[in-house]
């Protein structure tokens, strides 16, 4: 594919702004979102078109800018959820900077960050309330103003303040809803994932994200009967970015209840997208599979996929209606799973594509607004995370002896730098280059394939690499591992590849019942030493670690590695 080359023909954005106001005259009243409300035992749902979301968020940002926030920070802090939207947009449209808040703060890591980025004002539900009191005693930060999504004495309600706004623009005051946009300047400030001392602070512009939403609008299909279930947290690049991406054509967006809930979600409101993280994909996959072998029936799907195959070749496309017993799983209505963060198992992508649901990974980070390349609607080959977006250029540098390098990108995308920190931003950008510190290859056709992260790679004492990724892959496709971790264990002057991995208690329960820890780790591992015969000797894991405690996970379910190292230091003295 060329880079130039565009599927779609769809209307380009330079702000946020241009989108709302464009997306809203196109769909004024259709269902922007659909919000679920639980009076007690009771469960009503509540339609927001795009014309009250517009509203709301032109009434919010008058408020905003007559409680003095113009040219100000507005920090946002709570799980995904309607008015975490609105405040979004709010600040973005009247061209103030927005700060969005992992949800998983501690008190002091929230103090720090609403210090580090000098918010002036923070939006927070109820949950926060406690921290927000603290923090408002302490004085240790730049907030001058506290508003709650939900109604809490001793603060401002955000619907009180949208009820204000409306009454000031009733009366003529259109300062906010004719300010202009600076689509090149600092707009988001964003923290990178890792303890909050540690992470850094991305800048981002309007024009960073318009040219991730317009371009991957230009390589998948996204009508504006799509229902998206938002599940990746807003204060995640991907999350705000892919919702993004389905607002752009007037989808309707749903939210997620929680990970236990997405199959009962997905259902509930017939969703036709979701973004997500490999493992929830790969969880997904095993259950299928296991479904399948319980009713006997992995040998007919097999055949099924096997004509479904050949059908393809001549245009014939059956397998939504041959597989629609699989796909009633994910609630009937899904055609698309697009997965990030992490590299995501071919053989999980090449199964849901085998029965008729869409499934295609990108590659990215926050200092890249954050897609860098993307499988789309007519390419994509298992296992690679597809393309670089038009006007990106990604190649490898440090080239090893197996073909492997650090992945580097060029382009609209790349971040304006790091707050306050121009030392680390040297450090990354290099002649308008951005160092991922990812590695991976690029093939003969121009597909990029991700291997690991630079800095988990194992390096032997003979000088030998070995990406943990790579064998964490063939792990978790053992039906009794939830998840795994591979590292090097110190021994002398050298390394041991080892595997701290979680067994699924659900299937052992079911599988191996009444078996205890000790029957489990020695039949776990057998299976792994069958992976050790696939593998060159220096590779083989030789030690194993065996827990049914969840790791120690970001917000996009990523293992943080360096806490979990040190809790095995711990654990192993």
């Amino acid at each position: 594919m060329k880079k130039d080359e565009y599927l779609y023909k769809t209307n380009e954005f330079g702000n946020l702004k241009e989108i709302m106001y464009d997306v809203t005259e196109k769909n004024q009243e259709l269902n922007a979102f659909i919000i679920k409300e639980k009076l007690g035992k009771e469960v009503k749902y509540k339609n927001i078109s795009y014309k009250e979301a517009l509203s709301d968020a032109n009434n919010l940002g008058t408020a905003l800018f007559d409680l003095g926030m113009k040219n100000k920070r507005i920090a946002i802090i709570s799980k995904n959820r309607y008015e975490w939207i609105i405040g979004y947009f709010a600040t973005l449209m009247g061209d103030m900077t927005v700060v969005p808040l992992d949800k998983g703060l501690t008190a002091l890591e929230l103090e720090n960050s609403l210090s580090r980025s000098k918010a002036d004002m923070v939006i927070f539900e109820k949950e926060y309330v406690d921290m927000v009191k603290n923090i408002k005693s302490n004085k240790n930060t730049n907030l001058k103003e506290y508003v709650c999504m939900d109604e809490v004495d001793g603060y401002k309600y955000i619907y009180d303040l949208i009820e204000r706004g409306r009454h000031l623009l009733e009366n003529g005051n259109d300062e906010y809803v004719n300010m202009e946009i600076n689509p090149n300047d600092t707009r988001i400030l964003l923290f990178t994932s890792g303890t909050t001392a540690a992470s850094k602070i991305v800048m981002l512009a309007h024009s960073n994200v318009m040219h991730n939403v317009n371009s991957v609008n230009k390589i998948i299909k996204v009508y504006n009967k799509d229902i998206y279930l938002a599940m990746l947290p807003f204060h995640h690049c991907l999350g705000i970015v892919g919702f993004l991406i389905v607002f752009f054509n007037g989808g309707t967006s749903v939210f997620c209840d929680g990970l236990r809930y997405i199959k009962d979600n997905l259902k509930e409101y017939k969703v036709s997208i979701m973004i997500t993280v490999p493992l929830l994909l790969e969880a997904m996959s095993k259950k299928v599979d296991a479904e399948i072998e319980k009713k006997g029936k992995t040998k007919a799907v097999s055949i099924a996929k096997k004509i479904s195959k050949i059908l393809l070749i001549f245009g014939i496309d059956i397998r939504r209606k041959l597989f629609k017993d699989i796909i009633d799983q994910f609630g009937g209505d899904i055609r698309y799973f697009i997965s990030g963060a992490a590299a995501l198992d071919k053989n999980v992508i090449k199964g849901f594509n085998e029965i008729g649901i869409r499934t295609i990974q990108g590659y990215g980070l926050t200092e890249t607004t954050p897609v860098i390349s993307i499988g789309n609607d007519k390419y994509t080959k298992d296992g690679s995370v597809g393309f670089p977006l038009k006007d990106v250029e990604v190649k490898i540098v440090d080239v090893d002896e197996e073909g492997i390098g650090e992945i580097v990108a060029k382009g609209p995308n790349i971040m304006l730098g790091y707050y306050e920190n121009q030392e680390a931003t040297d450090e990354v950008i290099k002649d308008g280059w951005f160092y991922t510190g990812d590695l991976g290859y690029i093939d003969e056709e121009g597909y990029v394939f991700i291997t690991g992260r630079k800095k988990n790679v194992i390096v032997l004492k003979n000088g030998k690499n070995i990406y943990p990724e790579e064998l964490e892959n063939l792990v978790n496709k053992l039906d009794v591992v939830k998840e795994s971790m591979v590292f090097g264990l110190p021994k002398g002057d050298d390394l041991v590849v080892s595997v701290k991995v979680q067994y699924d208690e659900e299937v052992t329960s079911d599988k191996y019942k009444g078996m205890n820890e000790e029957g489990l780790r020695e039949i776990i591992w057998e299976q792994i030493k069958e992976i050790n015969k696939m593998l060159p000797k220096y590779k083989y894991i030789k030690n194993m670690i065996l827990t049914n405690e969840d790791f120690i996970k970001t917000t996009t379910n990523k293992i943080k590695r360096h806490e979990e190292m040190k809790k095995m230091e711990i654990s192993l003295k």
